[in-house]
């Protein structure tokens, strides 16, 4: 049965109403934060240390310089290349005969200047090994399966390993930009064990890392993850730290807070604050990004900045190394501007990469009916579920 859209228009009109409504309450938030930036940018060591002495629930960005410092865009170098990894997976499904999961990791690189060229190439993996579907403890005794949630952040890792080297084909002496789609921080690897942390972390991801960095040995090269439409809040929440009356933070005991200063520009985002502050084009000053796991990043600590393009206000992630190496902080910016007005206002290289990495519904449905085939030429049982063998029978 299709959906019943003469019901939904109805709650979809009563929803408008109620954004109109709160369109000027919120644009007096966006004002009211933006005078706090200021106002905060004043005595910036003052607010680093009452946001380290505060405890809160919410993530609360670390300003790395004056909050209201901003950066116009400097010129493109003639000639430069541009990387870029994305990847999509299909995931077990326990209604099926067979236990494997599937990755397909695309890799993209634009070259522009005097001679351009184009690389655009995909590699699918089917991982079916026991050793490939799980992440085994030290001591032996517990396995964490990789699926779900953690294969994605799998998919993450490969992703960065395949931008590594694809980076290494870069001649010596070159400019250009890595771009990954997304964020730098494997946020959900908070919720594991150590081990599962240890493996995907320390002994991939920032091992991939390293080996970019060390590429600048011999050439600029400037790493960078975008982040299209951006719902984060870190800024702004560094924000409601200052404004609050007291020594420091403890959002445990906001409750019974009587003042409730921070209030008058909680509910918005990080993006709607920089769309007033910056012009087309520029950056806004860096900031720390927060989260537990960026403890074991070491070198490969996360900063981020935010830039203003023609039809959004993105959020770009950066490694320490590249924040703090001005050439490559100012590679990154002025590239990927330069990306998204190719783009039509996102990286074209991403774009490229998305469609390259894509798997439709028709291609899982297509990888499990080889799998199946396969198998049964094999003379091997195929005894999935009753569940799975019910979506591709029609009753009705």
């Amino acid at each position: 049965m299709s959906l019943d859209l003469s019901t939904v228009i109805i709650q979809v009109s009563e929803m408008v109403a109620q954004l109109r409504s709160g369109r000027t309450e919120r644009l007096s938030k966006i004002n009211r934060a933006a005078n706090t930036l200021h106002a905060q940018s004043l005595n910036v060591d003052k607010l680093k240390k009452k946001i380290a002495l505060s405890k809160t629930t919410w993530l609360v960005a670390e300003p790395v310089e004056k909050l209201d410092n901003i950066y116009p865009l400097l010129l493109t170098p003639e000639e430069f290349s541009v990387l870029a990894t994305d990847g999509s997976h299909i995931d077990v499904d326990r209604n099926q005969s067979a236990h494997c999961f599937l990755i397909n990791i695309s890799s993209i690189m634009l070259k522009y200047g005097k001679q351009p060229d184009a690389l655009l190439e995909n590699e699918p993996r089917v991982y079916s090994k026991d050793e490939d579907l799980v992440i085994p403890s030290p001591d032996g005794i517990r396995e964490v399966p990789i699926e779900g949630n953690l294969l994605g952040m799998k998919r993450s890792v490969e992703e960065c390993h395949k931008l590594a080297e694809l980076a290494a084909r870069l001649p010596e002496k070159s400019q250009a930009l890595g771009l990954i789609d997304g964020t730098l921080i494997l946020w959900n690897l908070e919720g594991y064990p150590d081990f599962v942390s240890k493996v995907l972390l320390e002994d991939q991801f920032l091992i991939y890392l390293d080996q970019i960095r060390q590429l600048n040995q011999h050439r600029q090269f400037a790493l960078a993850s975008y982040i299209s439409y951006p719902r984060s809040t870190d800024v702004i929440n560094a924000m409601r730290v200052g404004l609050c009356p007291k020594d420091y933070v403890d959002s445990d005991k906001c409750a019974a807070c009587v003042t409730r200063e921070c209030y008058g520009i909680s509910g918005i985002h990080d993006r709607e604050l920089f769309s007033g502050l910056l012009k087309l084009k520029e950056r806004s000053a860096l900031f720390i990004s927060p989260s537990k796991i960026q403890k074991r990043y070491g070198q490969h600590l996360v900063y981020f900045y935010y830039v203003k393009l023609e039809n959004e206000v993105a959020r770009v992630e950066i490694p320490q190394w590249v924040a703090r190496d001005k050439g490559l902080l100012d590679l990154s910016h002025s590239l990927i501007v330069d990306q998204c007005q190719r783009g039509h206002g996102y990286p074209v290289a991403l774009s490229e990469a998305h469609e390259k990495a894509v798997v439709t519904g028709a291609d899982r449905e297509n990888f499990w009916q080889l799998i199946e085939t396969s198998m049964v030429g094999e003379h091997l049982p195929t005894d999935g579920s009753a569940k799975s063998r019910s979506k591709r029978t029609r009753f009705v």
